[in-house]
């Protein structure tokens, strides 16, 4: 590492202490930038200023071991700060010890983090100043976030990318994904630190600020262009929200009663043409419901002379065949019923991970392996709306909602995402949650529909604003109107086609290129 990477800031003694503990807090504000406490917003400029603390770390490390420790640091305090919530599964609602539980965050986000660590290894052995630099450390920032959200079924949750659905970056979702407008963000924060360096070649520096400058404002211009095409007639939609306590959720004589009824009872009163209640919203296999309960919901939506469809969230199955968690859905006049099989499943929620068996016996959360559905599921026809249902945390892997619009003439014109997170109680997960739908939304230029059981159930139109929502943690049902639409943007052509094996490369194309360009001089 050259001299301008070795300069020192501060003694030995003081960046052993004050270095973590930056790192540390550093890391925290990146969670709070996802999603800030009371508003529930995210804050870009937050984002970027808490990982340039990383890029400073990093610039002050004196070996790739210490900027491996450091890196992993601010990585494990970012993740456990992101999805502390899980928490409340394991201990509020798993009778995990809550040492156990505390442990079992810490290990998942070390664990998560060790990505980012060996990376900001190989930044500070190949690193030089400049430019170089910054585009080493974009790259390997996103290569750890690919490898967060792919490897072991992938646990995206709280890619740096989410907190920049509003603000400058905005624009650049339509054509590079979450990741892509992450590893922008990663640019920026390096260049911060980067600025002394990068100012001692002013036309160099020029060039660069000139050339972003122009992507991002044709990107921008050409978001708005697309925008502003006129969409498709509106449609009134009910999404229903029952606030089913968790603990009670599954409980014959409580949470099971007070879903079947209320649940039941807004199916048959809700004025719109699409009512959507949330993932397990009828909490009971088909066969154990009350006798003539399904049948009843069937006959109203399916009549020829309904106006009104619907889309339910309930598990299907049998011990032969085995058991899905599902979204089933009713039109007026079709005899065959829609269906939609949850596809990507939650590790030690809906599948447990082989030699994981005995973590879950600890717990009191009734878990099992539940059956995939098929990747790039049908959507339901109706209203002239193509309406593609995905269940819970699913719409955080953008790559698979994107397979969907391999066929432009079946492609999606709304989205709908069932869930519920009670099991994560009134915490920011929720909001988090939320801007994951808005990131879609904006990814793929569709709305977005949310019913879940808590909150958020929101309505998000094609530029990734929310235009109607409930309270959380209330029970209500929300009527709204929304406007399928059509056309495909550049990240859905190609996402579709090649998954995120483009980002791979051109992160694994920046290194390599780094890397040579150190050997060479």
């Amino acid at each position: 590492m050259t001299a301008a990477l070795d300069r020192k800031g501060m003694t030995p003694h003081k960046a052993r202490w004050l270095w973590p503990l930056a790192l540390v807090l550093a890391g925290t504000l990146q969670a709070v930038a996802l999603a800030v406490p009371q508003t529930g917003q995210p804050q870009w400029w937050l984002q970027v200023l808490a990982l340039s603390v990383l890029c400073a770390a990093l610039q002050q490390s004196r070996s790739s071991r210490q900027a491996a420790w450091w890196g992993g640091l601010f990585a494990t305090a970012w993740l456990s700060a992101t999805f502390w919530w899980l928490f409340i599964s394991m201990h509020t609602y798993g009778g995990l010890p809550a040492v156990l539980a505390v442990l079992a965050v810490l290990a998942l986000a070390a664990f998560l983090g060790s990505y980012y660590a060996l990376l900001m290894a190989l930044w500070r052995r190949w690193a030089r100043p400049g430019w170089q630099a910054v585009g080493l450390f974009a790259a390997c920032w996103t290569l750890g976030e690919l490898a967060r959200g792919t490897l072991w079924t992938g646990f995206p949750w709280g890619a740096i990318g989410y907190a920049h659905v509003d603000g400058p970056l905005s624009a650049l979702p339509r054509w590079v994904g979450v990741y892509g407008t992450g590893a922008v963000a990663a640019v920026l924060a390096m260049a911060l630190v980067q600025l002394r360096v990068l100012v001692q070649r002013p036309r160099l520096a020029l060039v660069a600020a000139g050339v972003f400058g122009l992507l991002l404002g044709g990107a921008w211009f050409s978001q708005q262009q697309a925008q502003q095409q006129p969409g498709r007639a509106a449609v009134d939609v009910a999404l229903l929200q029952g606030n089913i306590p968790q603990d009670e959720k599954f409980m014959p004589g409580s949470g099971v009663v007070q879903a079947l009824q209320w649940y039941g009872e807004q199916l048959l009163q809700a004025p719109a043409s699409l009512v959507v209640a949330p993932e397990t919203a009828l909490p009971m296999l088909p066969q154990q419901l009350p006798y003539g309960y399904l049948e009843a919901l069937e006959q109203t939506y399916r009549a020829p002379e309904s106006r009104s469809a619907a889309l339910i969230g309930i598990p299907l199955g049998d011990s032969v065949q085995g058991y899905s968690n599902s979204v089933i859905g009713w039109v007026p006049g079709e005899m065959t019923e829609y269906r939609y099989d949850k596809q990507h499943l939650v590790p030690f929620g809906e599948f447990i991970p082989p030699l994981f068996h005995w973590f879950v016996r600890m717990m009191e959360i009734p878990l099992g392996d539940f059956r995939r559905g098929s990747l790039g599921q049908a959507s339901m026809d109706w209203h002239g709306e193509r309406w593609a249902p995905n269940i819970c945390y699913e719409d955080l892997f953008g790559e698979e909602l994107g397979v969907r619009f391999g066929d432009e003439a079946h492609a999606p014109t709304v989205f709908v995402n069932v869930s519920n997170i009670a099991w994560f109680g009134d915490s920011v997960a929720i909001d988090q949650h939320l801007q994951i739908s808005r990131m879609r939304a904006l990814e793929f230029e569709r709305p977005m529909l949310r019913a879940t059981n808590t909150g958020a159930t929101a309505v998000i139109d094609h530029r990734g604003v929310v235009t109607a929502a409930l309270p959380a943690v209330t029970q209500g049902v929300l009527l709204a109107q929304v406007q399928g639409r059509d056309g495909v943007t550049p990240f859905a052509r190609w996402v579709s086609r090649w998954g995120l094996w483009p980002l791979w490369l051109c992160c694994v194309a920046v290194i390599a290129l780094c890397v040579w360009q150190h050997k060479k001089n």
